[in-house]
């Protein structure tokens, strides 16, 4: 697990087809795909490996803008979007219909990882954002952190010929202290689709489902490379 937590470089030629067509040999991300694994990431479209195969350098970006096609709360739903606003309000707290959105992501190495940073427009209100970080480290090999010390575990794969992320536990941590939460105080399973739409689009789908309550959350977007 090791090897995950470090850049992965490698040096190919010409004619070596390990490397995805559009990404520069040589400093090629390998840290997604060995997650997901050899026969998982091949079935994943040429777009979805090129995304997550970039290496970012200090300093870069990648950029993806677009726009909310619909975003759905139960009314438990709001209250634990309002809720969670005491930790960075990581949950959409509006239900919407449009509106512009953007996703920057940024290698962050003193996290282990990289910084993601969702943008979305209200009407009428300042945008709401989300920070959250993916930390290749855990049990599983990847985390997300977002804020106040609390972050689930991932899981990654390739479902249908999308990217798919699931909860795989939550956590809370403080310095050296880690300590797992019981089923009973998380808010749910978390699914986040990566969606390849071809031309250059993608869709990213958002679910929180509790094993009692249903659905909490649900939004979908649709982005664009930059």
């Amino acid at each position: 697990m090791a090897a995950l937590q470090k850049e992965v470089r490698i040096v190919a030629g010409a004619g070596d087809a390990s490397v995805t067509p559009g990404i520069e040999a040589g400093v090629v991300d390998l840290r997604f795909r060995a997650l997901v694994g050899e026969a998982g990431w091949a079935r994943l479209p040429e777009a979805v490996q090129r995304r997550f195969s970039r290496r970012l350098a200090p300093g870069d970006v990648a950029f993806y803008v677009g726009e909310v096609l619909e975003t759905r709360l139960s009314r438990l739903g709001r209250v634990l979007s309002f809720l969670s606003r005491a930790i960075g309000a990581p949950l959409p707290l509006d239900d919407a219909t449009g509106g512009g959105a953007t996703v920057a992501v940024m290698e962050n190495e003193g996290l282990g990882g990289q910084s993601w940073t969702r943008t979305y427009a209200r009407a009428g209100r300042f945008p709401q954002v989300i920070h959250s970080a993916k930390c290749f480290s855990g049990p599983t090999g990847l985390e997300e952190h977002v804020g106040g010390g609390v972050g689930m575990a991932l899981s990654v794969g390739e479902e249908g010929g999308a990217l798919a992320f699931r909860s795989a536990g939550y956590f809370f941590s403080a310095g050296r202290i880690r300590i797992s939460l019981p089923r009973l105080l998380t808010p749910g399973d978390m699914e986040i689709v990566h969606e390849d739409e071809g031309g250059g689009a993608f869709l990213f789908k958002l679910t929180l489902r509790h094993a009692w309550l249903g659905v909490l959350v649900k939004q979908t977007a649709r982005f664009r490379d930059a």
